[in-house]
């Protein structure tokens, strides 16, 4: 029987292998003559007709027959470079120099499978690598190999599939308000001081902070404007627009913020033209805080600022970052919104303003049970009325009362005849409850009730008394 065109020939190598090829469509539109190997014809043929099937099913084959290594050299040019931040370009280009490369570089690309990766993954964590670290490097294979399937050139992602054992990361403890207060107080001779001010009052980040311009604050109407950072991308300082589209941000003006900017401008002209002809101007504008040139400052720079404060006050040294941390949490112990915190931050996402940087402590988690003890405490249904079975309320009107209530009804049997009387019953058992600590007028009128029932007891009791005897 003759082969149909297209179908594609089987014919045995000098190798001993069987090889057969066929023209399939590429992703670009072109026809190309591909193989497929196996050292049995039914193996080929079987090969042969799943590459069909797929062609059938609009499935196209990649015009170029990738190796890891060069698709990631490919992603890295043409789309990490062309539609990220300089940043990420730089710790992708990183990950993937030292890690994804020697481990998977000479795998070509199609024949990536979970089962190679995962073994690259428990590799890394065997050699001592950190879970953290490793996620990272699995995140960004996978965001290369996500690509690789936008541009139809692989079907699924391996990296997504590979497992990683869960890490639990350091716990964060923001300042309090008082040691936010001291770092405040402590900074306030210091030339970094209006930037101090910027990271605890807005929360602001410290690329945010080195990047405001003058030009950003509108001193008349009272407003802030964040728009772009300052960043050290390998061995350059780099001015750039803000990390996402929701930190460009307006914040108002607050008076502690404008008398520090105020000071800071009038000691930054005199030291302009001290400078004079050395003083640098960026492009983008002159920068509030700036070296005594005007250029950009150092991000390493101000942390260290940022330390010696710290340690000069007696403080807790946190990240920079973390200040960020307690302007959240601040924002949540005084019952802002968390959607007007999230605008003040300057976050996509409400949940990450939540979940990741608002903070409880044990003061706040004690005064929020407090309240619920209280409301439960109002809230109690109202005691039964009295009834003659002193044994079944015994149970209803606490624990307090069951002893003296037992010694009552002890007494109305003839136990303990002569030593004790229904007065000094009475006696010892209201001053009792006068004496509690009654904080609410739920808890006064509950005492009320059970001295209501304690005189219905003792006029039940009377009567009953006066009955047996006339009997």
């Amino acid at each position: 029987m003759r082969r149909t065109r297209g179908e594609g020939t089987v014919y045995l190598r000098k190798d001993g292998r069987y090889e057969a090829s066929a023209y399939v469509t590429t992703t670009s539109g072109a026809r190309k003559r591909v193989s497929v190997y196996g050292k049995t014809v039914t193996k080929v043929r079987s090969k042969l007709r799943a590459l069909h099937a797929s062609q059938d099913r609009g499935v196209r084959v990649a015009d170029t027959s990738w190796s890891v290594s060069a698709y990631l050299d490919y992603w890295l040019a043409e789309i990490v470079k062309v539609g990220r931040r300089p940043g990420t370009h730089a710790q992708c280009e990183q990950i993937t120099r030292l890690y994804l490369k020697p481990g998977l570089g000479q795998q070509p690309l199609a024949s990536l499978s979970t089962s190679r990766v995962q073994r690259f993954l428990n590799g890394l964590l065997a050699a001592g690598h950190s879970v953290a670290l490793v996620q990272i490097i699995r995140k960004v294979l996978s965001a290369a190999l996500t690509s690789a399937m936008r541009e139809e050139i692989l079907f699924r992602n391996p990296a997504r599939l590979a497992t990683l054992p869960g890490y639990q990361p350091a716990e964060i403890v923001p300042w309090s308000a008082q040691e936010a207060t001291r770092f405040l107080d402590g900074a306030a001779a210091d030339p970094f001081y209006p930037g101090f001010v910027l990271l605890v009052l807005y929360g602001m980040r410290r690329g945010e902070v080195l990047g405001l311009r003058w030009s950003d604050i509108d001193f008349d109407t009272g407003v802030v404007h964040v728009r772009q950072q300052v960043q050290r991308v390998r061995r350059e300082i780099l001015v750039g627009p803000v990390k996402t589209a929701a930190g460009r941000r307006d914040l108002p003006l607050l008076e502690m913020v404008r008398t520090a900017l105020v000071t800071h401008r009038d000691t930054q002209q005199a030291r302009r033209v001290e400078a004079g002809e050395r003083w640098q101007c960026p492009d983008s504008g002159e920068l509030v805080l700036s070296t005594d040139t005007g250029a950009p400052v150092e991000p390493s720079t101000f942390v260290r600022a940022f330390r010696r404060v710290c340690a000069q006050q007696g403080l807790r040294i946190i990240r920079v970052h973390d200040v960020r941390h307690t302007t959240a949490t601040l924002l949540k112990q005084l019952g802002v919104p968390a959607r007007d915190a999230q605008l003040i931050l300057g976050h996509a996402k409400m949940t990450t303003t939540q979940q990741i940087y608002q903070h409880g402590d044990l003061a706040a988690r004690q005064d929020a049970l407090r309240q619920v003890e209280q409301l439960l405490r109002r809230g109690r249904a109202p005691r039964p009325p009295y009834s003659r079975q002193f044994s079944r309320q015994n149970a209803k009107l606490g624990h307090a009362s069951v002893a003296q209530f037992q010694r009552f009804t002890d007494m109305r049997h003839g136990a303990g005849k002569g030593t004790l009387t229904l007065g000094l019953v009475l006696g010892n058992f209201i001053p009792n409850i006068e004496t509690r600590s009654l904080t609410d007028t739920a808890a006064r009128a509950r005492a009320r009730y059970i001295a209501t029932l304690l005189g219905a007891a003792a006029v039940n009791f009377s009567r009953q008394s006066a009955t047996g005897d006339e009997a």
